[in-house]
């Protein structure tokens, strides 16, 4: 059976992604959740992962320690992963690469925290410019590939790999077009990305660090955590 090694559910965008594919498309997995630690990660991350890094899946003697190295591993075995049309698949591919490299405005500004709200100091240039690119790529899939999903009617790996998108837009307020604002409304109302928000309100950690990086870009108006300390 596959491991799949994660973090606080919280905080962590990048162990989302595998985690929501595999849910979604209903591929057996073993989850382990391994909290941040407020004397740092990576010795405790090396246990399992060679970067020290999450996500990172396990199954037997093999060990993939890269977000999109586990979907291609998984598209290996399960052809969902991707869409079966090949223009389909290769703006997939292409959309998804570009969230997994790029985007970094957005990354820095609008660090993933599920349980807050927040209402930003300001939207910045970049950050402006980021949007506006998610905006334009999300409009572009669903008209070329008639949707719901990004790259046609079926879930595939893009729509993973933007999910962390969805819960910042939920958690900072972000505007998009409407048709992208639409499309990431779809992402949060999925079952799996009802329970991924679900249980991190309810996780007992919280990260100091992760915690003050939100609050530095702007103001917290509500703290949704289910649980007293």
């Amino acid at each position: 059976m596959r491991e799949l090694y994660i973090a606080n559910k919280n905080y962590s965008s990048w162990s989302l992604r595998p985690w929501l594919l595999m849910r979604q498309l209903q591929i057996p997995f073993i989850e382990q959740l391994v909290p941040f630690s407020q004397q740092g990660n990576f010795a405790k991350f090396r246990t399992f992962s060679p970067s020290g890094k999450v996500p990172c899946l396990v199954q037997q003697q093999l060990v993939v320690w890269d977000s999109l190295a586990i979907t291609e591993y998984l598209y290996e075995h399960h052809t969902a992963v991707w869409p079966k049309d090949s223009k389909a698949r290769a703006f997939a591919r292409c959309a998804a690469a570009e969230m997994h490299s790029g985007f970094s405005a957005l990354r820095n500004s609008c660090g993933m925290s599920c349980r807050h709200r927040v209402r930003l100091h300001q939207i910045s240039a970049s950050l402006q410019q980021d949007l506006d690119r998610l905006s334009e790529l999300f409009e572009q899939g669903l008209s070329e590939f008639g949707g719901p999903f990004l790259a046609g009617s079926q879930f595939s790996a893009a729509d993973a790999f933007f999910a962390p998108v969805a819960f910042r837009m939920q958690s900072y307020g972000l505007v998009f077009s409407e048709t992208a604002q639409q499309y990431l409304q779809r992402l949060l109302a999925l079952p799996a990305m009802q329970d991924w928000y679900q249980q991190a309100l309810a996780e007992p950690w919280l990260d100091e660090a992760h915690d003050e990086e939100v609050a530095r870009h702007g103001q917290i108006t509500a703290d949704l955590a289910q649980h007293s300390g």
